[in-house]
Order: structure tokens, then sequence, then C-alpha cells
């Protein structure tokens, strides 16, 4: 059934994206009291695109916000103070006494506990630094950092228009975020270069640091992708270190350049032999269908690093226009992996669904076992996102570490692994209406889409788990149908994710027949069998149809239970997938021949030499319990010696039931009963014949358990 157009065309209403001028009363500067820093043209970068961490089982994060406050302003980039408190900056806003003046830059304390939060701003404006770099700029807060009772804060200069950051300083508080003090002669960083800083946080006053050092991490030219391409797209993660009593001595700054042979980290003063500790080109919604929207996307952008005490781990929070961009590393320099990709699909938003930018984890909101923590975005109400998220914001990241050990699910059709219980994580492209958890509620009836105004290559629904599972069957009901999408184009078919890497399933089949075009239908319930295999995760991937490239999902179940892949030989063309083979007889598939019992296919095995061969494959099983295998077969007048039956293992093993046959010119059923011994869990089921020496051949199809 199609949904009704006209509720979805409202849900798709476009706005109009918006340019926000930023307003200050500050004072403004010209200033170049030191040499320039070196362009950041002259850096290249010595590093591939981050790979996919395997660090992590699991990663999730909501949706949309889950705790707000009183407040007003963006960014926020915060640290725990050695008083206890958390002390924080935004831009453009009132900070959290929002009966006070507006300012280009605030700072606030932040008090009481989760979920209820309140704060006061404490300083504002010209008191947090001086613009450098002429009328076309004003002062944003993009790192915090806290020394003991000292707080440090990053400002740098930003275009009106968002798109090129020229420099940046460091002011300091040594009164609790009263007072700042800061060189008025020069800014510390110019020429673009390092002009984007963050800190590492290491917990209040920074009492988990594992050494006298401050660390911050650097962007050139830009916070985040220029979006008018005036100066080059930020791809690459730059970190100094400085003693944490000399944080605004600039020439007390050590750049890491790179690794020793030993793979140690080095260290240099000159800020032009900086290497980066992260590379990530990737460029996201490369093309999209608003013209009006932004597109072609870099994903590194002003975040924060959060060093996860309980799990020695440093956790690096980016972001996109539209997606969320995490990574994590075991030290400050890496190697830097990739974590979490979160899409939540191109404008408008609701509040139920959002991204934001300036992403941070602060530290006093982490869980004692390193796994739950906080993560602070905004949305500004003024780019057309169709949702004002202009606060101090926070949603949950819930992480989970992989357990040791292989799979040991045994087969049961009965336990729908993608199911809560067993830690299942969903996983999309993207979600239209932010509910994915429909995806596996185990309700067929209700629908998520991806519709996000990508016009994407590929869509795809699956869950995630924290541990490894024996997977052999995914059963995908479609969602809802639209006038412009919702279905997959062509056939969909399964990936199984192992090692971090998402690999096609081997031997699939779908039944019924998938259509690749709307007539696939909506709330239709399609079971995919495969060879089993093990995983940590497993999805249905394919192109996405329709005139906006989108697909919709009700349902995802995986399962692991005691069958046959590929029984009746309807597997797609390139031989009978899922079947082992032993001898020396030609064989396989007849496609749409007439041959077959039932369906178009059918296998097929024919010699003219002599000895065994068969057709065979293993199929998991539960000791002690009885199981009943039938296949239908024929043959040439010529069969003497022909074969179906189970056992053991390999050929030569024990065979625990087995049924001899002779010549059939109609298809036959053949039917053994077993029951499997103690230890066993995966029987070899065949059906083949011994050869004489004539021309002898069998056909066989329908193969079941």
């Amino acid at each position: 059934m199609i949904a009704d157009p006209h509720v979805r065309a409202r849900l798709r209403r476009r706005a109009l994206a918006v340019t926000a001028v930023a307003i200050t009363t500050a004072a403004v500067f010209t200033v170049r009291a030191r040499p320039a820093e070196p362009k950041p043209a002259t850096i290249a970068a010595t590093l591939a695109d981050a790979p996919v961490s395997t660090y992590f089982g699991t990663a999730d994060v909501a949706e949309h916000e889950a705790i707000g406050t009183n407040s007003d302003g963006d960014l926020w980039p915060s640290c725990w103070n050695a008083d206890g408190n958390l002390y924080t900056a935004n831009g453009d806003g009132k900070g959290f006494s929002t009966d006070g003046p507006f300012s280009d830059i605030a700072v606030s304390r932040v008090v009481g506990a989760l979920p209820t939060l309140g704060g006061q701003t404490l300083a504002r404006g010209d008191s947090l630094g001086t613009i450098w770099s002429g009328a076309g700029y004003n002062r944003k807060p993009t790192g915090m950092v806290c020394v003991d009772n000292t707080i440090y804060l990053a400002v740098q200069d930003l275009a009106l228009n968002f798109n090129d950051v020229p420099a940046a300083t460091i002011v300091k508080s040594t009164d609790h975020g009263r007072t700042w003090t800061w060189d008025h002669r020069a800014p510390m960083f110019d020429n673009h270069v390092f002009t984007t800083v963050f800190f590492a946080d290491f917990g209040p006053g920074g009492g988990w640091a594992p050494d006298r050092y401050v660390y911050a991490y650097g962007l050139d030219n830009n916070w985040r992708d220029s979006f008018d391409d005036s100066v080059p797209d930020p791809q690459d993660v730059y970190l100094a270190r400085v003693p944490r009593q000399r944080v605004q001595d600039r020439s007390a700054w050590q750049f890491f350049s790179g690794n020793t042979a030993a793979g140690a980290p080095k260290w240099s003063r000159d800020i032009a032999a900086r290497a980066p500790v992260l590379h990530d080109g990737r460029h996201l919604y490369q093309q999209i269908y608003d013209p009006t929207r932004i597109s072609n996307l870099t994903v590194l952008s002003q975040g924060g690093v959060l060093y996860d005490r309980p799990l020695h781990r440093y956790l690096y929070l980016s972001w996109t226009e539209y997606t969320f961009e995490f990574y994590e590393s075991p030290t400050p320099w890496g190697p830097w992996k990739r974590l979490l990709s979160k899409d939540f699909g191109g404008y408008p938003w609701s509040p139920g669904k959002h991204g934001g930018y300036a992403t941070t984890a602060p530290s006093k909101f982490l869980s004692a076992d390193g796994l739950s923590m906080f993560v602070q975005s905004n949305v500004c109400p003024c780019a057309g996102g169709g949702v004002s998220v202009y606060h101090y914001s926070l949603r949950k990241l819930q992480l989970a570490l992989p357990e040791s050990g292989g799979a040991s699910n045994p087969p049961d059709a009965s336990v729908n692994l993608a199911g809560p219980p067993t830690g299942a994580v969903p996983v999309s492209k993207s979600v239209h209406a932010g509910h994915l958890e429909l995806l596996n509620d185990g309700q067929l009836t209700g629908s998520e889409d991806d519709f996000d105004g990508e016009v994407k290559p590929a869509s795809w629904w699956g869950v995630t788990w924290p541990r490894q599972y024996h997977l052999n069957q995914v059963q995908f009901t479609s969602g809802d149908l639209f006038p412009d999408g919702g279905w997959f184009l062509g056939r969909p078919r399964i990936q199984v994710r192992h090692g971090g890497q998402w690999v096609d399933a081997v031997a699939q089949s779908i039944s019924p027949s998938y259509p690749g075009d709307a007539a696939a239908g909506a709330h239709t319930t399609y079971t995919f069998t495969f060879r089993p295999v093990d995983g940590d995760g497993v999805r249905v991937f394919g192109a996405p149809g329709g005139s906006r490239t989108f697909t919709s999902a009700a349902e995802l179940a995986a399962r692991y239970q005691t069958q046959l892949t590929n029984g009746g030989f309807e597997a797609p063309a390139g031989g009978p997938l899922g079947w082992d083979f032993e001898g020396t007889a030609n064989h396989g598939v007849d496609s749409g021949l007439g041959f077959a019992h039932s369906g178009s296919n059918n296998g097929w095995i024919r010699t003219s030499g002599t000895g065994w061969s068969a057709y065979t494959q293993q199929v998991p099983v539960t000791p002690g319990r009885t199981y009943t295998f039938g296949a239908w077969i024929r043959s040439s007048p010529s069969l003497t010696d022909g074969r179906f039956g189970v056992r053991v293992a390999a050929l030569g093993s024990q065979v625990l039931a087995q049924s001899q046959f002779g010549a059939t010119a109609d298809y036959t059923h053949r039917q053994v009963t077993v029951t499997v011994p103690a230890g066993v869990h995966s029987v070899t089921v065949y059906s083949g014949f011994v050869a004489a020496g004539t021309d002898t051949y069998i056909q066989l199809d329908d193969v079941t358990v």
C-alpha cells in the first residue's frame, strides 16, 4: 500500500538555507606582532584515511537531545575543574544567565547533577579575548582545559560566514572563570595554521593526565568544511603538547612530528614540522537532490577529545552538517580509528531526530565503567535545520566492549538474534523519522525509512552485537512504500560483519523472489538463507530504488537454525551455491530448463567414469535431537547405486542413516531420520552415486531438513 504522499510531502518540506551573520560590539584589532605561521598547504598528509575500529563491539548514540538546559548559545567546550564544577563557553548567546546581554562569546559555570543542570554566566565579550583579523570576524570558543583550578580557553577568529579561521589564542582564568588574561600583542596561532584548538579532557583539574603536559589538538584553515571553499577543508588533525604551567607560552609548545622506528612519538617546537595524528579524506553527501543544501562534506571538525579513563582510551568526537563522526585511539597521537558514523539525514530535522555540531563528551558525565557518556551538540535555528537546539544540550552515547571467544550459540529457530535481549544495536544508513528501534521491536506493522535527501548508492538495515554469533538466516520485512521510493533496486543481499568489515554471505537465496522495484510491496517478509557464518553484525544491503533513492523497513530478524542452504538450487546463477562436491563427475544446475521438481532449478551430477560423486552440505544440529532429512531425486536408467544419507562429518566418517536406491525415471522422495550423537554440532547431508563406468546421471531438488 502506498502511504499518503501529502503526509510525506509535509515531512519533506524544504527550508532555504540561511547564512547567519553574527553581530558583535567588541573592539576589533588587526595585529601581527610575530612572524606569520607557515601556510598550511606546506604540510602534506602522511596518513591514510582512518581505518574502522574493532576496539568496541557496539556504539549507539541517541537520535535526539535527552537533557536540555535553560541556556542560550552554541559550541560549549568545557572542562571539569578541581573545584568540582564544570565550566563551559558558548558562542553567540547569553550563556546560562539568560536574562543577561547577548555576546559573541561567554563563559559559564554549570551546577547541579544530571538530569537537572543549571548555571551562571561569569564573563563575556571583550573580557574573553581580542578579535585579531578585522571587521569580518568575531570570537568563538573552541576548546577548554582545566589545570587544577586554572582554566584555559581557546578562542578563534571565525569569519562571519563561518568559512575560515585565520587566528586563535588562549586566554586564562585563575579565579574560577570571572576574569581572564592573555597576550594582547598577537594571537598565539595565525595564518590559518592550528587555529581551531581543542584539548584532551583528563578529568577534574586534569588529574587523569598521564604526564605533566596539556595536550591540544588543532585544525588548519577552518573549524569545519569550508562551505564556500575559501580555504581548504580540514582533513587532518594535528597534536601539540605544552607543560601544564606554560600553556600561554607559545615557545613552550611542541608539535607531534611523526613516530620513531619503534613507534614512539616525535616532537618538534617547529610548527612547520608537524605531522597529522589523524587523516580522513572522506566526503559525505556528495550528491543531493536539493541544490540549496550543503553537500560534499569533509568529516573532521571542531569537537572534543575525551580520555576515557576506565578504558584507557581516547575518544575524538567530530561531525558534519548531517552526521556524527567519532574516533578512538589508545594514545593521544594514535593510531586513530573510526568508531562510529551516525547519519541523521538531510534537513529538515525534528525534535525527535537531529544531529548537531561542536560535539564534545564532558568527562564529568562519564560512567564508572567508561561505557556510557553524554554528548553535547547544537543545532542553530538559523540555517534550515527545522529545529533549534541552541542551548547546552546532552544526549547519551552507549558503548559496549566485544566479548572474548567465538560464537557458541546452538541452532534454534525460536531465537531471534536481532532482538534486544542479545545486545543487538540496530544500524542503518540513516533514519528519516528517528525510530530505528522499530527495526527490532518484534512488530511487523511499524515503518522507518532512510529518505535523507542524498542521491545515495546504498541502503542497509541491520544489527550489530558485542559478541560473535553463528548465523544462517535473515528475515527482512519491508516498511511503507511511497511514490518516490521505499524499496531496493534489484535484489538486496545479506552482509555479515567480521573484524570490522562487512562482507557478503555465501550462497544466498531469497524467498519469495525479490522483484527489485515497487512490486516488492509494503510490509512483505523476505527470508534470506545462506551458509553458516560467524559475525558480530548482519544487515540487508542494496541499492535504493525510486526517484529519491531510499528504502523502508519494518522489522529484521536473524537466526541460526538447522536448515539446508539453497536446498532448491534457486540461488542466483553461478553454480550450486551452498553445496560442496565430492568426486570428479560433472555437476551443475539446470536453470529454467523445465527439469525441476519445483521452482525453476535443480541440481545434477553426470559422469561416464567410475567412483563416488556427490553433493554435500554441513548442517548445524543439536546433540540428542532427532531430524528427518529428505530430497527429491530422479536418474538415468543406468543408475545402480544411488545414495542419500547423513554422516557425522567428512567422507569416511560415521554414517548415521542412508537410503540406497536404483534408477527412477520420475522424481522420488528419499528420506532418512537420524538422532544426533552427543558432542556433535553439525552433520553432513549427501546425495550422489557410485558410477560404474557407463553414462549415468541424477537430478535432485528440494533437499530439506
